[in-house]
């Protein structure tokens, strides 16, 4: 094979296709070749400048050879040694049987720049489409696409055209046998892989070709992948079919990256359906089921974005029957009702009615309709869950994902544990040698490896505690300087609490905190999920998701748990309250608001839960664009003629084989919030739904114009994902049932109201919620440092719990009502939890997770394939035994008859 060079252009180059001659030649066929010498040359104009129109092109310079990856290289210091590596790496790749063409530094726009061309021939596809069991069409296919919907019409704003939804028609396929062609709907070798599968088997070559020389035995020396580490190779991807913003002048080119970018990368598209099939067609399996998840993952959140806005509505129109607050907020009631300092020394007594405020906002989160949105989210996570495994069947079907078992990743084993694993045993499945991980190496690895997560997680802990330190110590800050509303002493008091005033710097210090540790701790999962040497892509990817999924729970939720599950529960009484760290600190437990702590943790998740989203857009929409134009891209004021195809793909950037996950891993922690606290937060899920609704053509847009093309892959699901999020669904029916039993104040309103109230209404529960303390009893060192004058003719002070009044004989001890209330609570969370599961397991079971028509079709597909694979075997059988019986001399012919009857036994 020779290779063709930039500086040998006028020597090898015979004919050229120019992407002008594509709208008037024949290139559906590849005709459209025209001779150079046959083209009249400009005055002026040199050979090499007629090249300058063919420059945006997918083809070599022959225009027939479609080029299916790229690799780039400069020149360097260490020239010599990378040099020597790219010669044996490129000798083992054309031995492979690639083709290679090379781009000169002086045609690129830097010159500096080389550019290495593969081209993958028919007999190279073949091979390796049989060893990857790739599967191809054979057959149309008969079965139609569905049946008609009442009032579809009511759809068509929100449909696509029918060519961009299904660009390609609906084959019967079955895994290539090299053996067979003639089996298979070969119409033209050249187009018959598409280009994501010509790239894709492209790659699997590059990741395992050596460029060490042949005698040598230096297996660390292999792959693309540690060519590129050490800086030999630049950078290697597969080209962008044409530019997004214009189509392809070359009818040969799909022009697929044009109508992705038209149909669904703008944002005016937004309301539009998804291209689900041409993102497949074009990107791979791996990343079109993520953008299926993802967009129906955004449609089910429509129907509980819509529940919580109308709980949110409910409370906010409630505000007249909300009788607690008007206490509270009354001169009469609240205005006379002197609590308890809530801090020693700074904190100085206080009034109830300074809390009015906080008492309204909590009511719009806390009120009877949070408990009905509650039990409708755990229906609503079941509902999501199983119709999107109806919804992943029907595109396993569609996709030909059914028979993709995880025994074909065994085929896809990574290079690094080919190269890093010497040792060698039998397989008894396959009876071959295979590479494998001794049982104590593996056991060291993956002790280090839980010690590095325990001691993250330990690191998680501890800023926690940190921040809950700061959080004690920094409330009688705010207490000494917002002072009691009454004294007019700062305007800002009437609206900001030290309540508020705390728990809003808490949550922003504790965000800052999160995406600090964030930053850190990706890079050393990735480094411990190498150091485990994982066999197959699909076990790496499981094992890092687990680890930063642990990861990312404690270090999202833990501020959360806190405050919906620990804050309030501690505190003691006047005279006997608890301090963090036991009598170690002078830290006082914190206390809740008179009306409850939710408002606290609504207050936090809006924080932590806008502010990741926010700051993820941000990052996801801007750097990518900053960094293109720190890198000096072109854009489209340059013209093809003058810009390549691969150098506009080259200043792209890279789309990193982690890329997928940080999207699933984002989308996952979102979930974890709008169920695991939604009680406390209904907006949570109308938050999550336009974030989303932005995200997927942020996502889209990312990798139609930033990104360059990613090699396309295969997954029949969303992988360890689906278990985390069936794990986090069950975990929110729990805590949202904790919730609304001790954090919101629902449950001791309803044993007021239903047990105590005279006149069975919410009148005086203010005064039954507080007990009295005698402010004579509290210690010289808990006492305020400032007496206000209004206090004077005070003996007592009220502070939030159920204790017998002074001078009773259980002064001090928890009513019977306390225990009433800690009774309901308990009762509540069982009989929450019990209907929740019960109508889960049962709505879970009353829906298959395969449609019926679904298992239909795989069955016809299933038996119409074997009648054909049948009766292509007896014409194949038939030939060969017509062709036996003309070529056998006749004294040793069998009869007619025993021909028959040998064709009978084969079949």
């Amino acid at each position: 094979m020779r290779r063709i060079t930039g500086k040998a252009k006028d020597e090898t180059l015979i004919e050229l296709q120019s992407t002008t001659d594509s709208q008037t030649g024949d290139e559906n066929n590849g005709n459209g070749v025209n001779s150079l010498s046959e083209r009249p040359m400009l005055p002026g104009h040199t050979e090499t400048e007629k090249l300058q129109p063919n420059k945006d092109t997918v083809f070599f310079r022959d225009g027939v050879r479609r080029i299916d990856f790229v690799l780039s290289y400069v020149d360097d210091k260490d020239g010599e040694k990378k040099q020597e590596r790219r010669r044996e790496f490129e000798a083992n790749l054309e031995k492979a049987g690639l083709e290679l063409e090379t781009e000169d530094k002086a045609d690129s726009k830097d010159q500096k720049t080389y550019f290495l061309k593969i081209h993958a021939p028919w007999d190279v596809l073949a091979t390796y489409a049989d060893v990857l069991k790739i599967k191809v069409p054979f057959k149309a296919s008969d079965i139609p696409h569905g049946q008609d919907v009442p009032l579809e019409w009511l759809s068509h704003p929100f449909r696509l055209p029918e060519h961009i939804m299904r660009p390609v028609p609906d084959y019967f396929t079955y895994p290539f046998d090299k053996g067979k062609t003639d089996f298979f709907l070969i119409n033209d070798k050249d187009t018959f892989f598409p280009p994501s599968t010509r790239n894709r088997i492209v790659f699997y070559i590059l990741a395992r070709c050596p460029y060490y020389k042949e005698g040598r035995n230096d297996r660390e020396k292999t792959g693309i992948k540690r060519l590129l580490s050490n800086g030999t190779y630049t950078a290697a991807f597969p080209l962008h079919d044409c530019r997004y913003w214009k189509r392809a002048r070359n009818a040969e080119c799909e022009s697929e990256r044009y109508n992705l970018y038209k149909h669904w990368a703008r944002f005016l598209c937004f309301y539009k359906e998804q291209p689900l099939n041409l993102i497949r067609k074009y990107y791979g399996e791996k990343i079109g089921i993520y953008f299926a998840w993802l967009g129906f993952y955004t449609e089910m959140l429509f129907f509980a974005a819509v529940m919580g806005l109308i709980c949110f509505t409910y409370g906010a129109l409630s505000y007249d029957d909300n009788i607690s607050s008007k206490e509270i907020c009354n001169d009469s009631i609240g205005g006379t009702i002197l609590m308890c300092p809530l801090c020693d020394k700074k904190c100085p007594f206080w009034k109830l009615n300074s809390t009015c405020l906080s008492s309204w906002q909590s009511h719009l989160f806390d009120n009877e309709g949070t408990v009905f949105f509650a039990i409708f989210m755990g229906i609503w996570v079941t509902l999501f869950l199983e119709f999107w495994k109806r919804r992943q069947a029907r595109l396993e079907y569609e996709w030909d994902l059914v028979d993709f078992e995880e025994e074909q990743q065994q085929l896809q084993i990574r290079p690094e544990f080919e190269i890093r694993c010497t040792n060698r045993r039998l397989n008894k499945i396959t009876q071959e040698m295979e590479p494998y991980l001794p049982i104590t190496s593996k056991c060291a690895r993956f002790c280090l490896s839980g010690a590095t997560v325990l001691f993250w997680v330990c690191l998680i802990v501890a800023c926690i505690i940190g921040v809950i330190a700061y959080r004690l110590a920094v409330y009688a800050a705010f207490a000494s300087i917002i002072k009691d509303p009454m004294r007019k002493i700062q305007v800002v008091g009437r609206f900001i609490t030290p309540q508020l005033a705390t728990s809003v710097t808490a949550s922003c210090i504790n965000f800052v905190i999160i995406m600090i540790l964030n930053f850190f701790y990706e890079k050393v999962a990735v480094w411990i999920t190498d150091m485990e040497i994982p066999k197959t892509h699909l076990e790496y990817e499981n094992r890092l998701t687990m680890k930063m999924f642990l990861f990312q729970f404690v270090n999202y939720y833990s501020s959360c748990f806190y405050l919906a599950f620990f804050k309030g529960k501690f505190v003691g009484y006047p005279g006997e309250y608890s301090y963090m760290f036991g009598g170690l600190s002078k830290l006082r437990n914190e206390e809740c608001d008179p009306g409850g702590c939710l408002i606290e943790l609504s207050t936090q998740l809006v924080i932590v839960m806008a502010g990741k989203q926010l700051w993820g857009n941000i990052q996801e929409a801007l750097l990518p664009v900053m960094r293109n134009w720190w890198s000096g891209r072109k854009g489209r004021h340059h013209p093809e003629n003058h810009y390549s195809r691969w150098e506009q793909d080259n200043v792209l950037l890279n789309f990193s084989q982690l890329g997928l996950f940080y999207e699933y891993l984002e989308m996952v922690i979102q979930f974890g919030f709008i169920t695991l606290f939604v009680a406390s937060f209904p907006l949570a899920p109308l938050l999550a739904l336009f974030n989303n609704i932005l995200e997927i053509r942020v996502d889209a847009w990312k990798f139609t114009t930033q990104f360059r093309r990613p090699v396309a892959s295969k997954a029949r699901n969303i992988g360890a994902w689906q278990e985390i999020l069936n794990a986090v669904a069950i975990l929110s029916v729990v805590t949202n049932a904790f919730i609304m039993a001790f954090t919101s104040d629902m449950i001791p309103r309803m044993v007021y109201l239903y047990a105590y109230s005279e006149k069975s209404n919410m009148r005086g529960y203010v005064n039954n919620s507080l007990s009295v303390y005698n402010i004579s009893q509290i210690p010289e060192a808990h006492m305020p440092e400032e007496h206000d004058s209004w206090m004077d003719n005070s003996t007592t002070c009220r502070y939030r719990d159920y204790r017998y009044p002074p001078g009773h004989e259980r002064e001090y001890k928890h009513t019977m009502q306390f225990w009433h209330i800690l009774a309901a609570k308990m009762a509540f969370i069982i009989i929450m939890e019990h209907v929740v599961f019960v109508v889960k397991f049962f709505v879970a079971w009353m829906i298959p997770d395969v449609p019926s028509d679904v298992k239909a079709r795989i069955k016809r597909e299933r038996y119409l394939t074997q009648e054909y694979l049948h009766n292509y075997e007896v014409e194949r059988l038939k030939l060969q035994l017509s062709a036996s019986f003309i070529t056998e001399p006749p004294s040793e012919m069998t009869s007619p008859t025993d021909k028959h009857e040998i064709l009978s036994e084969c079949l």
